[in-house]
Parts: structure tokens; sequence; C-alpha cells
């Protein structure tokens, strides 16, 4: 099977790169994806998406143990279906801050060149205040439906305690407070798949492949790739070979193919093809911690999958099952040093614990805090032919510091007058840690993912670099990475947006030769 370009993944960044590229009826694009399609009933369901954790749609993967985390092992979900991600995520689009795109110093990747890419990606559906968004792009986004009522005291909590009430959550600068914009249409998931991928599908020229789990890029004794195999068969690339299978996936798949440290490729008995160092180096991850206090109102979430819910949301697109349960967001700075926010405070009107695979234990509200820029740095590397998620969180002393202030400021604003009528006691896993001791504890001990890991092929200049500011894989022609592990840092928002902008910019690339 030959063709123009092969895209590995389809996620958020292969279903842009599969739309983009077969645009022109002259190229010829497959794309492959491990995983199946994405046709469950949860996919669509906003509310619904922890329950597609730990099921055929997702990777299921797992950390090393973490030592400054008591040793856990933490869960890391991941998309495996048409869409990735995208298709069971929580539909948050927050691009982040100038200062993340600035702060890359690349050329052609500063706030105001990414800006147009992010533009070209949306649909603003209602109010555009301010112009911040496109309004003729394929990503469908919007306001909840049926904010909870708690969420609205959430907003209420943060304008008491001084912060910005932002017009638009997506400009410029974040710092403030705001509801979440989401990707939804009508009260429905919104994913890549739906907004890129399923207009494509129909062009002869665009071949889908699915349950194609690619074993290797295949080189030429020039080393150009020149296509990949998966499951004994291959597929060749007459122009470009693309990786967007994302920060574990594209590294992992790099090294069995021989592009990476020689060192640690021989050591787990894969011939080294090009020597390339940085594969699988400059981990980074959202970590998250959260104070979950009982709902004095049984107004929450916990009764969202009742009949009566679901009849709602079947015949009206409406109602509590169109939450994506992170329903507000504050950017905040914990001290006037930081030149922009460094802790993200995400409401949830529900006891979001253990990835919401525990069912509540009844009424309550979450407020979560969020790390935006850890200093942690963690790497994927290889034990055998399988892969290790090492994050090395809070590795970084800084960490645990900014993740403290973060709760502190959580708990004053479970103590305004707007939120306090809402918030009884502490529920588990928070038992009530008010000192910086007690919360650094808990933080050890009970922080969590947000899902989030950027940088593994890391965009640059430098020697370590995995790729170069135009995402070739460095010293490999042929061969490109487009999905979030090409972020140099992260983002002080979520990575669905940035991941759409990068394979946006990329498309463009690509075609301009």
């Amino acid at each position: 099977m030959q063709y123009d370009y092969v895209v590995v993944g389809a996620g958020s960044a292969g279903c842009v790169l599969a739309n983009r590229l077969s645009a022109d009826p002259s190229v010829r694009v497959a794309l492959l994806e491990a995983g199946g399609a994405d046709r469950k009933f949860e996919i669509r369901v906003p509310a619904a998406f922890s329950k597609l954790f730990k099921t055929p749609y997702d990777w299921d993967f797992s950390t090393a143990e973490q030592k400054e985390m008591s040793g856990r092992r933490l869960y890391w979900p991941r998309g495996k279906t048409l869409g990735g991600s995208s298709s069971i995520n929580a539909q948050m689009w927050v691009r982040g801050h100038r200062a993340d795109y600035d702060g890359w110093g690349l050329p052609g990747w500063s706030y105001d060149e990414v800006l147009p890419y992010f533009r070209r990606s949306e649909r603003r559906v209602g109010s555009n205040r301010g112009d911040v968004y496109g309004t003729e792009g394929p990503i469908y986004i919007s306001e909840l439906r049926a904010p909870n009522v708690t969420t609205r005291a959430f907003l209420r909590a943060c304008e008491q305690m001084g912060l910005t009430r932002l017009e638009e959550l997506n400009g410029a600068s974040n710092e403030g407070f705001s509801p979440t914009p989401v990707t939804q249409d009508r009260g429905r998931r919104w994913s890549a798949a739906d907004a890129y991928l399923r207009p494509a599908m129909g062009r002869p020229n665009l071949t889908v492949l699915t349950a194609a789990q690619v074993d290797r890029v295949v080189l030429d004794d020039e080393g150009r790739a020149t296509g990949v195999e998966y499951g004994g068969r291959r597929v060749t690339a007459a122009k470009e070979v693309i990786l967007s299978a994302g920060t574990i996936g594209s590294p992992h798949l790099l090294m069995l193919s021989g592009i990476g440290d020689p060192g640690e490729l021989r050591a787990n008995g894969v011939a080294p093809r090009h020597e390339l160092p940085g594969v699988g180096r400059n981990l980074m991850d959202h970590l998250a911690s959260a104070i979950m206090l009982e709902c004095t109102e049984p107004v929450t979430l916990a009764g969202a999958e009742s009949a009566g819910n679901l009849l709602r949301y079947l015949f009206r697109r409406d109602g509590l099952l169109t939450s994506n349960v992170g329903e507000a967001v504050a950017f905040i700075r914990t001290s006037p040093e930081e030149p922009a926010p460094d802790i993200e405070l995400l409401f949830a009107p529900a006891p979001f614990t253990d990835h919401g695979l525990t069912p509540p234990a009844g009424h309550g509200i979450t407020i979560g805090v969020i790390l935006l820029q850890p200093e942690s740095r963690g790497q994927i590397t290889l034990d055998g032919r399988d892969v290790v998620i090492d994050p090395r969180y809070l590795t970084a002393e800084a960490d645990v510091r900014r993740l403290v202030a973060g709760l502190r400021k959580a708990r004053e604003a479970f103590a305004t007058p707007a939120l306090k009528p809402y918030a009884g006691a502490p529920m588990k896993p928070y038992e009530g840690a008010e000192t910086g001791e007690e919360l650094a504890r808990y933080v050890h001990e009970r922080s969590e993912t947000l899902y989030h890991p950027v940088g593994t092929c890391r965009m640059g200049t430098e020697d370590d670099a995995v790729v170069d500011p135009s995402l070739r894989v460095i010293g490999v022609p042929g061969l490109r990475v487009v999905d979030a592990s090409v972020m140099p840092t992260l983002n002080r928002g979520h990575t669905h947006a940035p991941t759409i902008m990068i394979a946006e910019k990329a498309a463009d690339l690509i075609l301009g030769g």
C-alpha cells in the first residue's frame, strides 16, 4: 500500500492532518489508528467521559512508581479510538497564555504567529465578545447548556476574592475566572473526529485504517523514513511519515525504530539507526490536587445518571448529562513574582475522585488545584519493547510549594459568602488538611494527573531537541512529529487546543514543503 503521506494516530492532531492534507485530491493520505471506531454512546455524552476509562477506548497506561508521591503508580488514561483523547476528555478548550508561546522562543511559534491557527480551527457558538475566537472553523466551542447552581456560586466566589472576571477565557491573557468553554455542539461532545475526520472520510484519496497499531517506522539504507509496519503489513510513504501518536506513543515509536539514545536502545535490544538522545526526555504533565467537600444541598451531578436525566438528554440535549464536570476555572498567580498564572482552580459540581471511576458517595463539590508550569521533568523509556512512563512528579520542590499555595486559595474560595452555604464537611480523600505541612503531605499522597503530558519530542534548535521548528525529526528525512509531544514547555491552559493549533500549522508547513 503506497501513499504520499502516512499519518500514525487518529487523535486530535492526526484528525486535523488527515483532513487538511487530503483536501488536495491529488494527494494520497493514509491514517492509521491503533484503536477502533468511535461509535460508543458514552463518547457523545459530555458527562460520561469517565465511563470510557479502562475500556477498549483507553490505552490504560500507568506510570512507574513515583518516589515523591508515596511510591504510587498513577493511572494515565489516553484515548484509543478515532479522535484519540478528544473522544474521552472533559471537552475544555483552553488555549493558555500569551507567555506560553512567546516563551518557546522559536521562529514561527510566538503567540501572534500561532493565533491565526487557533482561530482557523474554531467556530464559537453564541457570543463572540471581543472577537476572540474564529467563527468558521470545524471545532464547535460553546458555553455549557445547563451550568450547575454551585458553579455559579464558584464564579461569584472568585469575584469576592478579588479576581478578574473574563468576558472570554481565551484571550491573550487568561488571568482571571470564567465559565469553561467546551467543545460541544448543542449538548453533544464535538471531538476532533467529529470536526475534522468525519467530513473527510468520504474522500477517495483518504484511507483510514483502524485496529492498525504501528510497530515501527521503516528507514531505508540512507536513513530516510519510507513508511511504517503494522501487524506484518507495510504502508509506504512517497513524501512523509508523520507521527501523531501522542506524548507517549510518538517517542515510543521513534525508539522502537532505532531513533534515540544509542546506549538505551541497545540495552533494550533495539539496533540504533539514528542518534537522537532527546527522544523521550523533557516529559511534563499538569499535576492536580483537590479540595473536596460535602455539598449541603442535593444539587450536584451525583444524581446525573437517573432515568429522568437520561431522557432529558436524549430528547432535549439538556440537563446534568451535558456537563463536562469541570464547569468553571480561575487562573491565578500565587505570588506577585510569578510572570503569569502558575495555578488553575478548576471547579466541579461533583466529588471528582479516583478519576470518576468510583461512584460518588453523595453530593459534593470539588475545587481542583492544577500546577500549570511544573519544574519537574520526567521521561519515556523502554523496557524491552514496552514503554515506561516516569514523570518524576514533585522532584522539584517549587512544585510542592505552588500546589500548597493553590490549595490554600481553594480553601479561601470555599469560605467566601458565595460558596460557604454549599460547603459542608471534608469529603474523602480530603480530610481537612490545613497547615502547610499537612497540605504538602496531601499533595504527595493524593495528587493525580490532569491528563496533559507533553514534551517528549521537544521542538527546538538545541542539541537535545527532537524536532526542528518545522516539526521535522532532526537528521531523519521524510519524518515529522505532530502532536503535544513537540511542545517545549506546558501551556498555562489545557492541551487539546494547542494540539489542534500545532496540527493546523503543521499542515501548512508540510504542504508548503
